[in-house]
C-alpha cells in the first residue's frame, strides 16, 4: 500500500510555502503521491503545475478536476500539459462536485449525472489517446451536429502512454462507473470493514468493460492524527467530518450524509447536518459518534493508527491518500513524519 498525501484546498488555512514545504516532505519521506483539491476557492490545476516545478519524483494528481468546471476537451488539454511539464507524474482526479456548487458557481445543470460523468470520461479518454474525438452520448455531442464544428484531436501527448484517470464516487451506481471506466477509485470516508460492498461494485463495472480490478488503484482520503490521547484525536477530526456530514450539500441532497447512512449511522447524520444547517458548528462536531469517527479516520495512539493501516492494506487499497490534521503547520508535518514511520 503507497502513500499519497492531500493537500486540500489551497490557502486554505496554510500558506503557499506550508503547502509546498509539505509536499517536499512527503517526497523526502517516500510517498508516492500528493493530491490537490478544488471547490470554489483557488484550482487545482494551478496549484499542481507550481508544485511540479519545484518537486523531481513525487507524483502529482488532482482530488478532484470538477466536471461542470471544464468542457472535457479542455480538461484533456490541461492534463497533457501537466503531465509533460512534470515529465510524466501527473494522475487525473475527476468528480462531479454537488449540485450546489454545479448549478449555483458553474452554471450547470446537476441533471442526469451519470450520463454525464460518463459521456465526459469517454471524451476526456478520446482526446487524450489522440483520437479524433467525433462523439455521440446522451449528454454531449462533437463536433455540434448544426454548425461548422469539425472533429479535432489533440496536438500534444502525455508523457505517459497512459495517463491514469481517476473518478471520485460515493454512490453504488458511480462506483461501478468507476471500475468500469476509470484506473482508480478516489473514496471517501472510507471504511475498510465495508470494502466487499465497495469492491463489489467496482468489480460489476469492470465486468461490464471486460476486465477485472487487477492494477485498478483504489485510493481513499483519510484523515489522519496519532496522538496517545484518542479523545483529543477524535476532536480533531470533529470540525471536519462535521462539515462534510452536515454542510457540504443541502438539506435534499449530501453524498456524505448518505454515506454515513449506508454505515449504520443513519440517525447521527441527520442530527450532524441538522446542527450544522443550522449554524451551530461546535454541536455538529459533538453530534458525531466515537464509532463513525473511528470508522472512517486514523486517529489515535500509535498501535491503534498502525491497525487502522494494515485494516486498510487487507482491504485492498493501493494508495491511501493521508490528510494531516493538525492545527498548525509544525504539527502536519509532524503527523506526515509520524505515518510514515507507521506504514514502513
Amino acid at each position: 500500500m503507497r502513500l499519497g498525501v492531500m493537500l486540500g484546498y489551497f490557502g486554505a488555512g496554510t500558506t503557499a510555502g506550508e503547502q509546498l514545504e509539505l509536499v517536499r516532505e512527503a517526497e523526502r519521506l517516500g510517498y508516492d503521491s500528493a493530491w490537490v483539491a478544488e471547490a470554489y476557492g483557488s484550482d487545482a490545476a494551478t496549484v499542481l503545475a507550481w508544485l511540479a516545478a519545484q518537486t523531481s519524483s513525487i507524483d502529482l494528481g488532482s482530488a478532484v478536476f470538477q466536471i461542470p468546471a471544464r468542457s472535457p476537451a479542455m480538461t484533456a488539454m490541461t492534463a497533457a500539459t501537466l503531465d509533460q511539464l512534470s515529465g510524466g507524474r501527473f494522475r487525473l482526479g475527476l468528480g462531479l462536485s454537488g449540485p450546489q456548487v454545479a448549478e449555483g458557481w458553474h452554471g450547470q445543470r446537476f441533471a442526469r449525472p451519470l450520463a454525464r460523468t460518463r459521456d465526459y470520461l469517454t471524451v476526456v479518454r478520446m482526446a487524450l489517446e489522440r483520437r479524433r474525438v467525433a462523439y455521440q452520448g446522451e449528454t454531449l455531442e462533437l463536433p455540434l451536429p448544426d454548425g461548422p464544428g469539425k472533429a479535432l484531436k489533440l496536438t500534444i501527448s502525455p508523457a505517459q502512454a497512459r495517463l491514469p484517470i481517476y473518478l471520485a464516487a460515493m454512490g453504488p451506481k458511480n462506483l461501478a462507473m468507476a471500475g468500469e471506466l476509470a484506473d482508480g477509485w478516489l473514496g471517501f470516508l472510507y471504511a475498510p470493514e465495508h470494502a466487499g460492498g465497495f469492491r463489489d461494485q467496482l468489480a460489476a463495472g469492470a465486468a461490464r468493460a471486460g476486465r477485472d480490478l487487477d492494477g485498478f488503484d483504489i485510493a481513499p482520503n483519510v484523515q489522519v492524527h496519532v496522538s496517545d490521547d484518542l479523545a483529543a484525536a477524535r476532536d480533531v477530526m470533529r470540525p471536519f467530518l462535521a462539515l462534510y456530514i452536515g454542510g457540504m450539500g443541502s438539506r435534499e441532497r449530501n453524498f456524505y450524509t448518505e454515506q454515513a447512512g449506508r454505515y449504520g449511522f443513519e440517525q447521527a447524520a441527520a442530527q450532524v447536518q441538522e446542527h450544522y444547517l443550522a449554524g451551530r458548528r461546535a454541536e455538529a462536531g459533538a453530534a458525531l459518534p466515537d464509532e463513525l469517527i473511528d470508522l472512517v479516520t486514523l486517529c489515535g495512539p500509535a498501535g491503534r493508527v498502525r491497525e487502522r493501516l494494515a485494516a486498510h492494506r487487507e482491504a485492498g487499497v493501493g494508495t491511501l491518500i493521508a490528510a494531516p490534521t493538525a492545527w498548525t503547520h509544525e504539527d502536519r508535518v509532524a503527523q506526515l513524519r509520524r505515518l510514515a514511520e507507521l506504514a514502513a
